[in-house]
């Protein structure tokens, strides 16, 4: 009675004081019958069912079982595709309390609904109620519609032998109250990823639905797959009470798993003196119930099978038209706070689907939509990075998930200059520690030369996203046991086209582009972390999941069944000075070769791979000395060395081995001597004892004339015929050499 009295209060505002009301068309339980809501705009409007005045159509079988009348289905699929969820104008005409209903006139638009149904002969007219008054005032003209379509034999006045007995469906007994009357798992095995039509019958609750499949009229309960609503409450009777007959028209019912034999009159009267007993409503779950209804009651769905329970019921995902496309009812429940991710029944689903749920679910938790409106997130040691946003030059890659990159807007010898940079969201498999014996994962080399080959040199657009701070124990590098943390920052990584990055460095956008995670994981390089739901993420986390989910099926890299190939190499910067000694005719035999450099040590000695060889070994410029630790532009000689060669595949040329094992030799980049931009740098000088056994001498001593001439670096106190202390040529210096080390 509130609800009804809050009704007219709501819609009388609009009406006036006519009587006409307006409203949206919810439900078409009936031929002659309309379930209409206010247009307020409360969560859940008031609504009341209108019977079209003095119209009788055929009536429908009860959902317990029985038979439809003649014509019952048509009559109401012909109301029911006509007003559902559309606007129209309302009067009651008359009330009937014995059987507490309401009758009125339905106009959709300027057209009389009422009118419109008996036209096409779906319902019959009935003259006068018991009451005088009880009857439409649009009488006449239904009578004479009425007498129009029986001549005509339209619609329930269709005078073709057989035609009523055809017009009565052939219904199999329900799912929803005895599960043996349908085999759920032979239509799941049949019909599981294809779509079926189905018109929804009954809303339990948000995410459980009744309907009727089609063609075979098989009622059924489908839960949506992948989600959860609050419960919606129910009425039950009190324990005490046998049993009781469910009523056809009963919208909140518990689906019962076994049969039950029919009520005697005892326990009918029994049932009818025992009040019902109200089970509370979640919160919000009446507002998912209606967000539900107003989408897909009695309208036309598509249900993807996903799986079955025990009782029958069909888990699947619900589609509802939505103009020209078709909406996830799963999707629409949880972005709007209305449902919460279930994994039990999500793991049925389209890795991209569940993918979906999940990050609406994260939203919503975020904005505290209705059923998150108390949500507390968990603790978390991810921070989010705002507006950093960087271009620079990759020069080194440390790792399949971590690299170093040159910031351009900083100059050039700012320690602040070289940002490491680990991966957002990803994982690469770990390089291992020789000193600790820790030997590479699988794949770990493999992955960090993929980067290297793609990335060292070329010009990225990184876009900082989160920080973490972490123990020490997790690194590559940790102590076991240690408590210490350091704080990592995370980004994503673009290699700009060839060509973009003038536009890039003055648009300051990111996006175009490679993105390097996704190209890593897509490879089979590296896995996508699985973030707790508050833990800061990739901003493209959906596209790494998607990449992921190819490699897995594409059974790549880390995915992939083979074993990884092994490469085994001699690390000649830990051997003894003989076994360098022993590997130096090999080395001397092939003149120039390939190598990569691993990484500098000082400016002028450098840990070189060479592949053919199978070794590592530490190679100095011949007849070239850089400050020594400590001294004097020493780290300007490191980061200058570092931009020139770090990474990069070069040739060598390897002259002779000294007494510590550290080789000497030439090495060539682009086929340029390295050490002629290091003198030209004045970076480095020339040891006069050495030169003349160094290939392309003259060049070299040019370009550290050109260094002095300028005054630049370790000249800059330089005057012509004075000896020069400041660099690499003191005793000092020489003695630190031979203490260099490799430290990463």
């Amino acid at each position: 009675l509130v609800v009804l009295q809050s009704f007219a209060v709501v819609m009388a505002s609009t009406a006036g004081a006519t009587g006409w009301l307006r409203g949206i068309v919810k439900g078409v339980p009936s031929g002659d019958s309309l379930v209409i809501m206010g247009n307020s705009k409360a969560e859940i409007p008031p609504e009341k069912t209108i019977t079209l005045s003095s119209l009788m159509a055929p009536k429908l079988a009860p959902r317990r079982g029985g038979l439809d009348e003649p014509f019952a289905w048509e009559s109401r699929e012909f109301l029911r595709k006509l007003c559902i969820g559309k606007e129209v104008t309302f009067r009651v005409d008359y009330t009937v309390p014995s059987i507490n209903r309401e009758f009125g006139s339905v106009f959709l638009g300027d057209k009389n609904v009422a009118l419109l149904v008996v036209a096409a002969g779906w319902a019959k007219v009935r003259e006068q109620g018991q009451q005088k008054g009880e009857a439409s005032p649009f009488l006449t003209e239904l009578l004479r519609l009425e007498e129009q379509a029986k001549q005509q034999g339209l619609g329930r006045w269709n005078r073709v032998p057989g035609a009523s007995e055809a017009a009565i469906r052939d219904l199999p007994p329900s799912a929803v109250s005895d599960s043996s009357n349908f085999d759920a798992m032979a239509l799941l095995a049949a019909k599981k990823g294809s779509p079926l039509e189905a018109i929804v019958d009954q809303v339990r609750d948000g995410s459980t639905i009744r309907v009727y499949l089609l063609p075979e009229f098989q009622h059924v309960q489908v839960f949506v797959a992948g989600i959860q609503s609050p419960s919606a409450g129910r009425r039950a009777a009190s324990e005490s009470v046998v049993g009781t007959e469910v009523a056809s028209n009963e919208q909140n019912e518990d689906s019962t798993a076994e049969t039950r034999a029919p009520l005697t009159s005892a326990q009918r009267l029994a049932a009818s003196s025992v009040p019902m007993v109200e089970v509370p409503a979640d919160p919000y779950g009446r507002e998912a119930k209606h967000f539900t209804e107003i989408r897909v009651l009695h309208r036309d769905v598509r249900i993807v099978l996903e799986g079955v329970d025990k009782f029958s019921n069909l888990t699947g995902s619900v589609y509802y038209p939505d103009g020209e496309s078709a909406k996830d009812l799963a999707l629409e429940l949880v972005e709007n706070g209305l449902a919460k991710y279930v994994e039990w029944s999500a793991s049925l689903l389209e890795d991209e689907a569940r993918r979906r749920l999940k990050t609406a679910e994260l939203q919503a938790k975020k904005s505290r939509l209705r059923i998150w409106t108390n949500y507390v997130p968990p603790a978390t040691n991810s921070k989010a990075i705002h507006d950093q946003n960087f271009t620079g030059k990759v020069i080194e890659v440390a790792s399949a998930d971590c690299i170093v990159v040159a910031d351009d807007s900083l100059p050039f010898g700012d320690p602040a200059a070289e940002r490491r940079v680990n991966l957002s969201s990803i994982r690469g498999p770990k390089m291992g520690n020789p000193r600790r014996d820790q030997k590479p994962d699988p794949y770990a080399r493999d992955a960090k030369e993929f980067l290297r080959t793609r990335l060292i040199g070329r010009q990225v657009n990184v876009s900082m996203e989160y920080s973490r701070k972490v123990s020490l124990a997790e690194g590559p590098g940790a102590l076991p046991g240690s408590t210490d943390s350091r704080v990592m920052d995370f980004g994503s990584v673009f290699l700009l086209k060839d060509g973009d990055a003038a536009a890039a460095s003055g648009a300051g956008s990111h996006q175009g582009g490679v993105n390097i995670a996704e190209l890593l994981v897509a490879r089979g390089f590296a896995t996508v972390v699985r973030h707790r739901d508050f833990e800061e993420r990739s901003n493209h986390y959906d596209a790494l999941l998607s990449a992921e989910s190819r490699a897995i099926s594409g059974k790549k890299g880390m995915h992939s069944a083979k074993d990884p190939p092994v490469r085994h190499v001699t690390d000649l910067l830990t051997a003894s000075a003989k076994k360098a000694r022993d590997f130096l005719p090999f080395l001397q035999r092939n003149r120039r070769m390939s190598a990569v450099v691993e990484y500098v040590l000082s400016g002028h000695r450098y840990k070189i791979d060479i592949p053919k060889a199978t070794c590592s070994i530490a190679l100095s410029l011949s007849g070239v000395r850089c400050p020594g630790r400590d001294e004097p532009y020493s780290d300007e000689a490191i980061a200058f060395m570092r931009r020139k060669i770090m990474q990069r595949d070069v040739e060598i040329e390897v002259e002779t081995v000294d007494r510590t094992g550290t080789f000497l030799g030439s090495v060539w980049e682009n086929r340029t001597n390295v050490a002629i931009p290091l003198l030209e740098a004045g970076l480095a000088k020339i040891q006069s004892f050495s030169i003349d056994r160094v290939p392309e001498a003259h060049l070299l001593i040019q370009a550290e004339q050109s260094a002095k001439q300028k005054n630049l670096k370790i000249w800059e106190n330089y005057v012509e015929g004075e000896e020069v202390t400041n660099g690499s040529g003191s005793a000092a210096s020489a003695e630190r050499r031979q203490k260099e080390e490799f430290k990463v």
